[in-house]
This record gives structure tokens, C-alpha cells and sequence, in this order.
């Protein structure tokens, strides 16, 4: 019926990943919906919100968002400095069915202001009983010692796509030091959150080279992210070619058939996918994704349309 992981396991190779990717089409998500069925409820589906409290003024080059001070137009650094801003769009996510609620920072390192205020947000978004993401970039070991005291449920850091293509997108950074940062945040016993990009110009052997590069981790993420490009004008991506709709869904099946435990997210760019498409993307293993306007600088689908959709697949929301 396929290849036999075991969770903890032997490395999985980049030949042995593309075979699964390369399966006829019908029999991938076939078994891929096998696989999920096993491990999580079909029946329901986590809603996630996601709130940017700074934006802007990055000095990262990542091609694709609207955030960085290398593109063509220039987005300045704004920052919520009210905690109670953010406790209540926290309680109008939970209203709205959400049960995670993600906080996102611009930047390649939070300052101590920002990170000192974070910490408190977390502190109060959990007293209101939603599960907690932070995204805030690099961290020191005495930050995310900080951000485990606090309850910090989930730290997300992308790695954004594979190895060998990422310096086509990024150069400020290095794939590595993404790497160091999810094995710290590990190591001190918050989730990791990771995933990437697609549809920035990689290939399906790059697509595929991401997903064996997460699988590879000692341990599974706990959330898998996966973004559809967002094409944002004035950034060096804003004319990449379309990504075949089928080659997204493939990858969500593999990385349900490589990581059967992990919480598959369907994040940035939903906005332009079908219903029929979202379906497909559930069916094949993705078991969450966010709600709201917004998804940090990227418009995200309407949220009657969601529930909307919800109600039409009978998928019900955790929690």
C-alpha cells in the first residue's frame, strides 16, 4: 500500500518521498485520507486565527512579502502597543470558532519591548483558553526559555521552501539558522509549527526536498503550515507563474503520508482557491486552517464564505 514510516524512524530520502509524490493522483490522496483517517477526525477541523502585532520595516530580503525594506514599495514598522487590542481580537476569534490564535512580528530578531510584550499577550490569550502561536522570527535561548515559562503553546518558523532553492528566495538568512531556531525552540518543549511556501518559482523535486527536510527533524513537527504564494505587487515575485492546483495537493498528501500525526494548516492564499480545491486539500490531510481578513500583510478568504464552506463539507470546528 506504500512506504512503512514508523514515527520515529530511519532518515526518509529524497527518492523514496518523490515515489510517493509520483503516484497516480486519485491513489495519493487515497491513501493519504487513509492515513489521516487513522490519526485524526475526519470530521472536524481546526480554525486558527492570526493577528500581526508589528508590521513592516523588515530587513529581510524574503521575495516574497510585502513587509521588506528591499522592495520596490516601502511598508513602515508598525506595532500594537496595546495588550487589550490584542485580547480582543483574541475573544472575536474565539467567537468566530477559532481554538489557536496565532501572533506574528516583522523582523529578523524581536527587540526586548516587543519580546517583553509578547510575553504578556501569550499570558492573557491563554487565560481566555485558546491555544497560543507566536512567530517572531530568530530567538535567543533565553527567549524561548522566557516563552516556555509563559505557556507558549506553538513558536512557528518556516523554513519556506527546500534547501537548494532557498537562497533564490532569501538572502539575509540562511536555511541553516532556520533549522538552529526550530531545534531550539524544540529543545526547551514548545510545539514547532513549520512548513512553507509554494508556488515561488521552486520546482516539485524542491516542493518534495522540504517535506523530507521536516520529516527529518528528530521528532515530527507538531504543525505542518503550508502557503499557496500570495502575489503581492512590488515584491520580486509579484509575476510568478501560477502553481498547478493538483502539484498543491500533492504535496499536502505527502507530507500526510510522511508526518501521520502532525496538524496540516492550509494557510496564505486561500483566498484564490475553490471550494472544490479547499475540499481536495482536506481530503488529502489538512486538518486546519486560519480565519479572518487578514493573514498577516496577505488578504485571506471571507469568513462567512468559510463557515459557509465548513457547513457544506459537514466539517465541524474543534474545540
Amino acid at each position: 500500500m506504500g512506504l512503512k514510516l514508523t514515527l520515529k524512524k530511519e532518515k526518509v530520502t529524497f527518492e523514496e518521498a518523490k515515489a510517493i509524490f509520483d503516484r497516480p493522483f486519485l491513489e495519493l490522496i487515497y491513501e493519504a485520507h487513509g492515513v489521516h483517517r487513522q490519526h485524526h477526525d475526519p470530521g472536524k477541523i481546526q480554525i486558527s486565527s492570526l493577528l500581526s502585532i508589528q508590521w513592516g520595516g523588515c530587513c529581510e530580503d524574503c521575495a516574497y512579502c510585502a513587509q521588506s525594506i528591499h522592495n520596490k514599495k516601502k511598508m513602515p514598522k508598525q506595532t500594537i502597543t496595546d495588550l487589550e487590542v490584542i485580547f480582543a481580537a483574541a475573544e472575536k476569534a474565539k467567537a468566530m470558532g477559532s481554538s489557536r490564535f496565532c501572533m506574528g512580528t516583522s523582523g529578523r530578531v524581536p527587540s526586548d519591548e516587543l519580546f517583553g510584550m509578547a510575553c504578556d499577550a501569550v499570558i492573557g490569550v491563554k487565560k481566555l483558553g485558546l491555544e497560543t502561536c507566536l512567530t517572531m522570527g530568530m530567538l535567543h535561548e533565553d527567549q524561548v526559555i522566557r516563552l516556555k515559562e509563559c505557556g507558549l503553546d506553538y513558536y512557528n518558523h518556516n523554513v519556506d521552501t527546500s534547501p537548494d532553492y532557498y537562497e533564490k528566495i532569501i538572502t539575509t538568512r540562511t536555511f541553516e539558522e532556520r533549522i538552529r531556531t526550530i531545534e531550539l525552540v524544540r529543545k526547551h518543549g514548545i510545539k514547532v509549527c513549520t512548513g512553507g511556501i509554494l508556488g515561488m518559482g521552486e520546482t516539485n523535486d524542491d516542493r518534495i526536498k522540504m517535506m523530507v527536510s521536516l520529516v527529518n527533524f528528530d521528532e515530527h513537527p507538531e504543525s505542518i503550515s503550508i502557503n499557496r504564494l500570495v502575489k503581492i505587487p512590488g515584491t520580486p515575485l509579484e509575476n510568478a507563474a501560477d502553481m498547478d492546483s493538483f502539484d498543491f495537493v500533492r504535496t499536502i498528501a505527502l507530507a500526510r503520508i510522511l508526518m501521520p500525526k502532525s496538524t496540516i494548516r492550509v494557510s496564505a492564499g486561500r483566498e484564490a482557491m475553490s471550494d472544490e480545491l479547499q475540499a481536495l486539500c482536506f481530503f488529502a490531510g489538512a486538518g486546519s486552517f486560519f480565519i479572518g481578513k487578514k493573514l498577516l500583510t496577505t488578504q485571506n478568504a471571507e469568513i462567512e464564505k468559510d463557515l459557509a464552506l465548513l457547513n457544506r463539507l459537514n466539517l465541524r470546528p474543534v474545540g
